[in-house]
């Protein structure tokens, strides 16, 4: 791979490509996103070959779970082309009058919604990210750029090459994307102080990423965060209703992020409830979910004693901690102390305890009677996603076109002085 000090030679590139990207009608822009879908599908067999060349060099490294996360397939990558298209056919966000106010001086104050200009986005193993991002940032009139993950090197490589051939049918600069081809920690660094040539920074994928760029960037950093997602089953819940929404929030696909980690049942509940989860979730597949139990828990059904520790594990896994609680406000609390903020389920059919439950839990998403597994852009209608965002300033949730794009105030007067 190369040296970092190439990541900051590619940082100038973007920042020199970026007027000229802000300054693409939407009917541009949008061309080269099909063009780019189309280019996707034309190369599905070279991602698909440089996609398992990655996963036989991560063997041994990652889990198979996280694996899973890496690994392409001919649908995901028709998947991958649906979503850049998606995101074509949204309105621009760009231009829209946010604001509209005439002073008594007769000034009128606009303010309008612009691109950040260079956005950069440091992610793991998910290759899939790499067309999403690059589409987002392009819709959003940004130029990006990618840093992916050596356990995606090679995919995401493959990925940007296509997605470059359809920007150049488009009569588009190619350095609207761009990927960064160091991998070691040193090229995360540089993108992290960047200042000056980073508008904004995303990093996307665990807990040690994250903190990373929390606590090392010096450019405006948007934090995404990991997902300690709970789901609690309250007294008054449809339980065949409970157990298929956990089942799905926790077995369809574990290692994301909106995936369940913790369940939480009421006391009045849990010798029905326990049981059921027990016989659905652990059913000795490959697909056979560990129960971490609390100490009421494990009086009910067999499982494994949880530690406190497991309730503050995002174990992207097949693992599920359960406590059992007395009250939706002790649910509520347990939420507030251990959750990510990410996204939270409650299963009830009590208006008044759902919008308890509604109002006292602090995240980004929160459901009643549903699966914390569509917190996801697409789900949104959102076309696909640039992360979930666990903070409250600027965006929360997930991240769309929208929010990739700041704005700016645009005064027109008549020769007004103060």
């Amino acid at each position: 791979m190369e040296s970092a000090s190439s990541t900051i030679a590619l940082c100038r590139l973007a920042k020199q490509t970026a007027p000229e990207i802000s300054a693409l009608r939407d009917e541009q822009i949008n061309n080269a996103l099909k063009l780019m879908a189309e280019a996707l599908i034309e190369n599905t067999a070279k991602i698909l070959a440089e996609n398992a060349q990655d996963i036989e060099n991560s063997k041994g490294i990652i889990s198979e779970v996280m694996q899973d996360r890496l690994r392409l397939t001919e649908d995901r990558i028709k998947a991958m082309a649906s979503g850049i298209l998606e995101i074509a056919a949204l309105p621009s966000p760009l231009g829209a009058i946010i604001e509209e106010k005439v002073r008594p001086n007769g000034l009128k104050i606009e303010k309008v919604s612009v691109p950040f200009g260079v956005i950069a986005i440091i992610y793991e193993s998910r290759p899939n990210v790499t067309s999403d991002a690059a589409a987002l940032a392009l819709k959003s009139g940004n130029v990006c750029i990618l840093r992916g993950g050596k356990e995606a090197y090679r995919s995401a490589k493959a990925i940007v090459d296509a997605l470059k051939c359809g920007l150049a049918r488009a009569g588009i600069s190619e350095n609207a994307i761009n990927l960064v081809s160091d991998t070691t920690r040193a090229s995360a660094t540089e993108l992290m102080r960047a200042n000056g040539l980073i508008d904004l920074l995303i990093p996307r994928g665990g807990a040690g990423l994250i903190r990373a760029c929390v606590e090392n960037a010096t450019v405006p950093c948007l934090e995404t965060g990991t997902g300690i997602c709970h789901i609690y089953v309250d007294k008054d819940a449809d339980l065949e209703m409970a157990v298929n929404i956990l089942y799905n929030a926790k077995v369809s696909r574990p290692s994301v992020c909106n995936a369940a980690e913790v369940c939480l049942v009421h006391s009045g509940v849990a010798e029905k409830f326990l049981p059921l989860i027990k016989d659905t979730l652990c059913d000795g597949s490959a697909k056979s979910v560990t129960l971490k139990l609390d100490s009421r828990a494990i009086q009910i059904i067999d499982g494994d004693a949880a530690s406190e520790a497991d309730f503050d594990t995002e174990f992207l896994d097949y693992i599920l901690a359960v406590k059992i609680v007395d009250s939706a406000n002790e649910a509520i609390e347990h939420i507030l102390a251990h959750s990510t903020h990410h996204s939270e389920a409650i299963i009830t059919t009590n208006h008044e305890t759902a919008r308890a439950f509604t109002l006292g839990v602090d995240s980004a998403a929160v459901y009643v009677n549903a699966s914390t597994r569509f917190t996801d852009g697409g789900e949104f209608g959102l076309g696909c996603e640039m992360g979930i965002s666990t903070q409250k300033m600027h965006a929360r949730g997930p991240l769309g076109i929208k929010e990739l794009t700041t704005y700016k105030y645009i005064i027109t007067g008549n020769g007004q002085t103060r």
